[in-house]
């Protein structure tokens, strides 16, 4: 299953926007995803993941403010991100995961991800 995410683009702080991640197959297969970001000359990180039974995990940065969903009937995985702030612009990410004792690791080919720019 390849993921293809979208919906980035600029927003001023204190707005919304929602990514979308697009599978080719049927999402309800993966039993963990997650998004991530990467912020110009940082790593990447982990900001939120979503399992097939239901459970979410939140970075401490985004807790609060970004919510991690799967439409299953449409095979896409969303992130929908409220408040943003200036330290949130990164090019975002989505990718499988998998579980090594209580961390999530990526699991899967990385896409091109979608850029989100927040600032005035």
């Amino acid at each position: 299953v390849q993921l293809v995410e979208s919906g980035g683009g600029l927003v001023q702080p204190g707005g919304s926007l929602r990514l979308s991640c697009t599978a080719s197959g049927s999402i309800d297969s993966i039993t963990y995803a997650g998004w991530y970001r990467q912020a110009d000359g940082k790593q990447r990180e982990l900001v939120a993941a979503n399992t097939r039974s239901g459970i979410v995990w939140y970075a401490e940065t985004v807790r609060d403010r970004f919510r991690i969903s799967r439409d299953n009937a449409n095979n896409t995985l969303y992130l929908q991100m409220n408040d943003l702030k200036p330290d949130d612009t990164a090019v975002y990410y989505c990718n499988k995961l998998r579980k090594s004792n209580s961390d999530y690791l990526p699991f899967g080919s990385w896409g091109q991800g979608t850029r989100v720019t927040v600032s005035s």
